[in-house]
C-alpha cells in the first residue's frame, strides 16, 4: 500500500510535467506569432514613411510646375 501513493503522486507529477511542456510549446509558438506581427507592423510603418516621402516629392514638383506655368499667385 505504501507504493500506491508514491506511484499516484508520481503519475500526477508526470501529468503536470506534460501539461507544462505543452504550455511552454504553445507559449513559444505564441511568441513567434507576436514577433511576426511586430515585424509586419514595422514594415507598414516603413511603407507609410516611404509613401509620405513620395507624396511630398510629388507636391514639390507640382508646385514647381504650377509656378512655371504661372498657375499660382506665388
Amino acid at each position: 500500500m505504501a507504493t500506491e501513493p508514491q506511484n499516484l503522486v508520481l503519475e500526477y507529477l508526470k501529468r503536470i510535467d506534460q501539461k507544462v511542456d505543452g504550455l511552454l510549446e504553445d507559449f513559444r509558438l505564441f511568441n513567434v506569432r507576436i514577433v511576426a506581427g511586430e515585424s509586419q507592423v514595422a514594415c507598414l510603418h516603413v511603407s507609410d514613411v516611404q509613401q509620405n516621402s513620395e507624396l511630398d516629392r510629388i507636391k514639390t514638383r507640382l508646385d514647381r510646375i504650377e509656378r512655371r506655368l504661372e498657375l499660382t499667385d506665388r
